[in-house]
């Protein structure tokens, strides 16, 4: 398994100190590397990129400090704070941060905080490969979805749709979130706004992908995923 990483500290020292751990260690991918958090907010709070699956977070930030961007985050993302101070630490695990590294950063500190990454990681995709079902609200009470019934899950400003056999269904989450709770054996992102059921496939032509009467694109960057994951000739 391979985690993808994003580095957000206004410190340069400490970001080519943490991105040469990163090219090191052999199970992490670095794909980002930034100077501020309002990019990083940019990209992950928005969901313009769902190729990130652990981020390291300088805590002492302008304009906004690496808490309030791991707040605004509401969990979406596993975080590794990065600080100078170890009485931010407390604060930290209160907002079920990961873990933290005090600077200067050791690597045998660093590989012990990536090495839980990983293991959380893993119990997360063994979770959802155990369950056949997910429960989402739908106005005051919850709705138990079989993961046979549903077709595919499309995303929609703040919230995501559930298209399953018995109807619709809008739930205030995220993409990344819904990933996460789908087993991969079943199900793929396709594109940045859609998750599709594989065995609901009707056919696949140029790019997209028909199920019952939707087309669905397939993006660019999850294409060769996707189709590793085909049964084809």
């Amino acid at each position: 398994m391979t985690l993808n990483c994003m580095i957000v500290d206004d410190d340069e020292m400490s970001r080519l100190l943490v991105s040469r751990f990163i090219e090191q260690t052999d199970f992490l991918n670095l794909t980002h590397v930034l100077d501020n958090t309002i990019e990083a907010s940019n990209i992950l709070v928005g969901e313009k990129n769902n190729d990130v699956d652990l981020v390291f977070l300088d805590v002492e930030m302008p304009e906004m400090t690496g808490l309030e961007l791991s707040k605004s985050l509401k969990n979406t993302y596993p975080i590794i704070f990065i600080t100078s101070k170890k009485e931010y630490a407390i604060e930290a695990f209160e907002d079920n941060v990961l873990d933290y590294l005090v600077k200067p950063i050791e690597y045998t500190r660093f590989l012990k905080s990536v090495i839980k990454a990983r293991e959380e990681r893993e119990k997360e995709l063994k979770f959802a490969e155990m369950e056949d079902h997910i429960f989402v609200k739908s106005d005051s009470k919850l709705v138990r979805i079989p993961f046979e019934n549903l077709f595919f899950v499309e995303a929609l400003a703040d919230y995501v749709i559930f298209n399953t056999l018995k109807g619709k269904f809008i739930v205030h989450h995220t993409m990344k979130g819904i990933e996460k709770r789908l087993p991969m054996s079943m199900f793929s992102r396709v594109h940045r706004s859609y998750i599709i059921n594989r065995s609901k496939i009707s056919n696949i032509e140029d790019f997209n992908i028909s199920i019952s009467d939707k087309v669905i694109p397939i993006g660019a960057s999850y294409k060769d995923e996707f189709l590793s994951r085909v049964n084809m000739l």
